[in-house]
């Protein structure tokens, strides 16, 4: 079983600054996930071409299971609100997705505790800016695969130091009430040894995925719940590919399961 975590940028190359689906979809199909969380995802955004990236996602993989869980109406960094029904499903929306290769028995999507601050973000186009944060959700499923039940979720956390902690504590209570195993994918904003501490969830894998061109620290995450763990396998393979988009490199953890 391969497990994977990806933040897509949207898609977008940093070579040329442009989305395009080839792109996206040969970057994806490369990793050969049966479980792929993503960050990032555009749905209906003009900047993204209209394409409904957790879509193309599943297209990449061959996997007939897929979820989007929008945490904001609108486009990051211009004019956005908080997701709250289905009737802005008419609108470009931006958030997470989870992709399986496996059936899945349930979904749940929790609400994570937004940052209520602005805080200083070093962008590449802007320089210094003082950002609102956007609202944050869990996307989980419960998945019937061939060694049984199992339990993986995705996420991606606030920039804003302290709040982030607090989201992911949120992310694995509700975590925990679904079936076991368990393991959370996704970016945590926070390195491995605060992640590790705070939750005391193991790591799958150590690897740094941020900056995707010269990787210097481990944003990006495939953590196990202690109970149960052993029910996972055996890691036998981690890779931190180079991708044709996005600032962050994909995390793929190949188990034994």
């Amino acid at each position: 079983m391969r497990l994977a975590t990806f933040n897509l940028l949207h898609g977008r190359s940093l070579s040329d600054g442009t989305v395009h689906a080839d792109r996206v979809r040969s970057t994806v199909a490369d990793l050969d996930a049966d479980v792929l969380g993503l960050q990032e995802v555009d749905r209906a955004q003009p900047r993204s071409g209209g394409l409904d990236l957790t879509v193309l996602c599943a297209q990449a993989l061959r996997a007939p299971a897929h979820r989007f869980a929008a945490a904001v109406v609108g486009t990051p960094g211009q004019t956005w609100r908080p997701w709250h029904a289905d009737a802005d499903i008419a609108h470009p929306q931006y958030g997470i997705a989870l992709v399986s290769r496996f059936p899945v028995l349930r979904w749940q999507i929790t609400q994570l505790p937004g940052a209520p601050i602005r805080s200083p973000v070093l962008t590449q186009d802007e320089g210094l800016l003082l950002l609102r944060d956007e609202p944050r959700v869990l996307l989980a499923a419960v998945l019937d695969t061939p060694s049984g039940v199992m339990s993986v979720g995705t996420t991606h956390l606030s920039f804003v130091p302290g709040w982030n902690v607090r989201q992911l504590r949120h992310a694995i209570r509700a975590m925990r009430a679904l079936p076991g195993p368990r393991v959370l994918l996704g970016d945590l904003n926070m390195p491995a040894g605060p992640v590790r501490a705070f939750t005391g969830w193991r790591p799958l894998a150590r690897a740094a995925t941020f900056p995707s061109g010269s990787p210097r620290t481990q944003l990006d995450h495939v953590l196990a719940d202690p109970r149960g763990r052993t029910d996972l396998g055996r890691v036998v393979q981690v890779r931190t590919p180079h991708p044709s988009v996005s600032d962050h490199r994909p995390l793929v953890v190949h188990l034994d399961r």
